[in-house]
C-alpha cells in the first residue's frame, strides 16, 4: 500500500484540495483546534503524509513529528523544511517512539489504511503521556440514510473518475471510496476507541457527517 501512496505524493495535497473542494483546509483547522497544542508541547502527527496538517501545529509554537510509511510523502514534505517539526519513517502498529513522549496525538485520515485499528489505537496510547490528548479525524458516514446513499455513489463513480483526470492513477481513489464504505460508523469507531483504553471519548460530525472527528484522553 505504501507504493500505492509512493506514486501520488508528488500531486497528494492538490488532489485533496480539488476533490474535497477546498474542505480539507477546513477539516485541518478543526482538528488543529481541538488538539489545542501550546508552546513547547510535542505532538504526534500519525499518516501525515506531505506533513502539511502538521503545520498547523509548529503554527501555534508547538514542535511536531510529522510520521508516515510512505517514503515517498515524507520526502515530498522535506523538501519544505520548518522549524519546530521533524519527519519520521514509521509503522502504525509498532510505533518507533518511546513510552509517553508525547502531549498529543493525532491521525487524521489514515486510520482506515492500517491492518488492524485497535492495535494501532493502541499503539497511540503507548506513546502518549498520561493526561494527553488524542484527536482521530475520518471520513465518516452522513446519519440521514438517503443522503448517505447518495454520498456513496459520488464516491464509487465521480471521484475515481475526477482523480484519474487529475492524477491518472485512479487506483489510489477507488481503494478510498471502498475504505470509506466499509469503515464503521461514529459511534463504532468511538467503542474501538474506548476498547483501546483511552477516557472521555466523543465525537462530532464536520460537513455533515462527510467527516468526523472523534476526541479523546489518556487515562491517568
Amino acid at each position: 500500500m505504501s507504493a500505492m501512496f509512493d506514486r501520488v505524493a508528488d500531486r497528494y495535497d492538490l488532489l485533496n484540495d480539488a476533490l474535497s473542494l477546498g474542505m480539507d483546509r477546513l477539516w485541518r483547522r478543526v482538528v488543529a483546534r481541538a488538539v489545542g497544542a501550546g508552546r513547547g508541547q510535542l505532538v504526534l502527527d500519525l499518516a501525515a503524509g506531505t506533513g502539511t496538517s502538521s503545520r498547523a501545529f509548529i503554527a501555534a509554537g508547538a514542535r511536531c513529528v510529522a510520521c508516515d510509511f510512505s517514503l515517498g510523502m515524507l520526502s515530498v514534505g522535506a523538501r519544505k523544511p520548518a522549524a519546530g517539526l521533524r519527519f519520521a519513517a514509521g509503522d502504525a502498529l509498532a510505533l518507533p517512539f518511546a513510552d509517553g513522549v508525547f502531549d498529543a496525538v493525532t491521525i487524521s485520515f489514515g486510520l482506515r489504511n492500517v491492518a488492524d485499528t485497535g492495535q494501532a489505537l493502541a499503539e497511540l496510547l503507548r506513546v502518549t503521556r498520561p493526561g494527553g490528548r488524542l484527536v482521530v479525524c475520518e471520513f465518516s458516514h452522513l446519519p440521514v440514510r438517503r443522503l448517505n446513499a447518495l454520498y456513496e455513489r459520488y464516491l464509487t463513480t465521480a471521484l475515481p473518475a475526477v482523480a484519474r483526470r487529475l492524477s491518472g492513477n485512479a487506483e489510489a481513489y477507488d481503494y478510498l471510496a471502498e475504505s470509506i464504505k466499509a469503515w464503521p460508523p461514529q459511534h463504532a469507531l468511538a467503542g474501538k476507541i474506548a476498547g483501546a483504553g483511552w477516557s472521555g471519548v466523543s465525537w462530532r460530525n464536520l460537513s455533515l457527517g462527510v467527516v468526523a472527528m472523534h476526541e479523546a484522553r489518556r487515562p491517568g
